[in-house]
């Protein structure tokens, strides 16, 4: 992506590019510093990972878990600062290993800079983890 792209035009991208399995491509628009946060992480799971190689092992095989359809409800509101946005959004698919239904809300803080993503705080709701069927997804965070 060029680096005039503004944040929501590359959030949008990256969805495009979850949507596609096509998690080198997603790695992509990382900077190598890039940092992605899990502030309401569960116990034994990553809060922080540091660096596009980082982030890269951590999503390497999201697409062998979760099989993702759509992102709906996608709100992507801008901030006072023009390299950050805010997100609002659920994930909706299929858990791979059980066939069943997956569907996460999600909130998260981006900051683009010089067309990459260097901060990613992701507020996903670690609740959705104790429902049944959904134990597979700790091996993909």
């Amino acid at each position: 992506m060029p680096a005039h792209t503004s944040p929501a035009d590359l959030y949008r991208h990256s969805l495009r590019l979850l949507l596609d399995k096509n998690i080198p491509g997603w790695v992509g628009l990382w900077a190598e510093d890039g940092v992605m946060e899990f502030p309401f992480a569960p116990q034994g799971w990553p809060e922080r990972l540091e660096g596009r190689e980082a982030i890269a092992a951590y999503m390497r095989h999201y697409p062998d878990h979760i099989d993702l359809h759509d992102f709906p409800d996608l709100r992507i509101h801008q901030t006072t600062d023009p390299g950050t946005i805010v997100v609002e959004m659920r994930g909706v698919g299929r858990l791979v290993e059980t066939g069943k239904p997956f569907d996460m809300t999600y909130i998260a803080v981006v900051t683009v800079q010089d067309g990459f993503i260097t901060s990613y705080r992701d507020y996903w709701n670690p609740l959705t983890i104790q429902e049944p069927g959904t134990d597979f997804v700790r091996s993909s965070r």
